[in-house]
């Protein structure tokens, strides 16, 4: 996998040579495809080849492409992400409902410890609230604390005059940000062989991402940390470049620190894991 994420964001032409990317526009760029972790094209005037797209589907690249507000509306993903991808969904749609109702419930666990350790970590008071809202979760968060801890969590990180879905500076970085997290776990598990419209807990039959609606939980402390490090800025290109770059924060997983593609990987592995071998454990990352 690469580390690189490419932002497209002037008239050019993308097309492919020999393992290169290659970018025409005044001057001539080239990029070896073995370096490219995701493509994001934010200019609506850029062309790009399908033989270009076709060898990035191959090598399992991601292209993202943005609206004219420059917001990422959809992305490119293979038909196909692994050789068995046949039985895997035939092993998702046999994942058993307790099993899911445990794995639930303690991906809202390591969510909401998630976002207790980014409230500590910012020496912001009052964290202490959710920790107690992380014991409380019960099998499949019968009981809402996701909900509940959710309306602490941005209450204490942003402000008692901040809501989740007002049209705001702050709200329209958090769903930049989690487009772009949606889009690293979309890949994982389609890479791995899986459907993401079957998912865990949610369950709209007009989200085609619900599995990775599931999977990105206990992730979305990361893009709240840029948010909160960012808050006073106005949300432009500068801006969303360190959003972009959420693909190269460090976080701990497995008592390591890894870059955050690295982590959401062996996350998605071991939730996987969990549902289909009843020995297995879901791996949490940390701050």
């Amino acid at each position: 996998m690469g580390w690189r994420t490419v932002v497209v964001n002037k008239n050019c032409k993308l097309s492919y040579k020999n393992d290169y990317l290659i970018i025409r526009s005044e001057n001539l760029q080239m990029i070896h495809l073995s370096e490219i972790n995701v493509i994001i094209v934010e200019n609506g005037m850029v062309s790009i080849t399908s033989y270009l797209i076709n060898e990035l589907a191959k090598q399992k690249i991601k292209i993202i492409f943005c609206d004219e507000k420059h917001n990422p509306s959809c992305e490119m993903m293979p038909y196909y992400g692994s050789f068995h991808t046949s039985k895997k969904v035939i092993l998702q749609t046999k994942w058993k409902k307790e099993r899911k109702q445990k794995a639930w419930q303690q991906i809202v666990k390591y969510k909401i410890h998630n976002q207790a350790m980014l409230l500590k970590k910012l020496e912001i008071k009052g964290y202490e609230k959710l920790l107690e809202f992380e014991e409380q979760v019960e099998l499949d968060d019968k009981t809402n604390r996701e909900g509940h801890a959710a309306k602490v969590y941005f209450n204490l990180l942003f402000g008692l005059d901040f809501f989740r879905g007002n049209e705001d500076n702050t709200n329209t970085a958090l769903d930049y940000g989690y487009a772009i997290l949606l889009s690293m776990l979309n890949r994982e598990i389609v890479s791995k062989g899986y459907i993401t419209p079957l998912g865990i807990n949610h369950k709209n039959e007009y989200n085609p991402f619900n599995l990775s609606c599931d999977l990105m939980e206990i992730f979305r402390p990361v893009v709240d940390e840029i948010v909160y490090e960012n808050r006073e800025y106005v949300f432009d290109k500068s801006y969303k470049y360190k959003l972009v770059d959420v693909y190269n924060r460090q976080v701990m997983i497995k008592g390591k620190d890894q870059y955050l593609s690295n982590a959401v990987s062996t996350f998605v592995t071991s939730v996987f894991d969990f549902l289909e071998d009843e020995e297995s454990k879901i791996m949490n990352y940390e701050f």
